[in-house]
């Protein structure tokens, strides 16, 4: 096996590991939501994630003080595709199921599509895209079931969070598309300035009150720290900047596909959530609706 045929294998096997880590985070905010606060969720997730990107980016010098003349921008990232979603991702979680919330996740690009076609004008618009995009939405809207008044009634607040945090991430790509991609920065160096910058609004901002609670629940706690702070956050960034690094950043997109059926596996089959058939219909709309929308934009 050549040296690039070793790099490719532990790339997709890098993908692989994302999406698993991507899809567990859900049940992980479940666990911590039932003891602490989404925002106290949102605080200690970058705060336990933030270590690892750090010292990663100190080890492979990817920082630099002259890269503070972009604060601005660092500040923005920060807000939209940590705070914002962080925080909107909890509440919605601990007000859902956790297979509910990550099948809802899975339409984060197609706010991405529809984000960069309003700010940008850069996506194209056809039947596949338009299509696709709609189709998504769709599926949304059958997770949601608003004309459903029965005693499993999904939470409609629950599913707004979820799609807050999604719009809040599709307008971060955009808007790092538009403004940070062009200074050429280290990948690994903005994930650590986003990162860092979202842990102090959040230390500035939320009420610690209540939040050594969590540790007096272990599984809470060890899902805390590890799953949604070390796995979740840190290795999630490093993983995700390797596989764009190896694979290319279409490649890396296609990682979004995987969580929702990893959230569905785990709160299904690990933790006894019930599932409707609703539900499945409305997760195949979505994907589909995603990779209808791929199509499109590649045609």
């Amino acid at each position: 096996m050549t040296d690039r045929t070793r790099l490719a294998a532990s790339a997709y096997l890098a993908f692989i590991a994302l999406g698993v880590i991507w899809g567990s985070n859900f049940v992980f905010m479940k666990w911590a939501s039932e003891w602490i606060t989404s925002s106290q969720v949102a605080l200690l997730r970058v705060g336990f994630g933030f270590l690892p990107i750090l010292i990663v980016g100190l080890v492979t010098r990817s920082l630099h003080w002259s890269h503070l003349r972009h604060l601005h921008h660092f500040v923005v990232m920060a807000l939209l595709a940590t705070v914002i979603y962080y925080v909107a991702f909890a509440q919605g979680t601990a007000l859902l199921l956790s297979s509910l919330a990550g099948m809802l996740s899975g339409a984060i690009p197609l706010f991405t599509f529809v984000a960069a076609w309003l700010f940008l004008r850069s996506e194209p618009l056809n039947p596949r895209s338009i299509g696709g995009t709609l189709l998504g939405f769709f599926g949304i809207l059958l997770i949601a079931s608003p004309w459903g008044m029965s005693v499993n009634e999904v939470s409609p607040a629950g599913v707004g969070y979820m799609v807050l945090g999604s719009a809040s991430v599709g307008l971060s790509f955009v808007y790092a598309r538009r403004f940070v991609s062009p200074l050429g920065l280290p990948p690994l160096a903005l994930a650590t300035y986003q990162t860092g910058l979202a842990l102090l609004v959040l230390l500035l901002g939320v009420d610690l009150g209540g939040v050594s609670t969590l540790f007096d629940h272990p599984r809470a706690a060890w899902a805390m720290a590890v799953g949604l702070g070390l796995l979740g956050t840190g290795v999630a960034y490093v993983l995700y900047y390797f596989i764009v690094d190896r694979l290319g950043a279409v490649v890396a997109s296609g990682v979004t596909y995987l969580p929702p059926v990893v959230a569905l596996m785990i709160g299904v089959l690990l933790v006894g959530e019930p599932v409707r058939a609703l539900d499945l219909v409305a997760m195949v709309a979505i994907l589909a609706g995603v990779g209808l929308l791929q199509s499109g934009r590649r045609q």
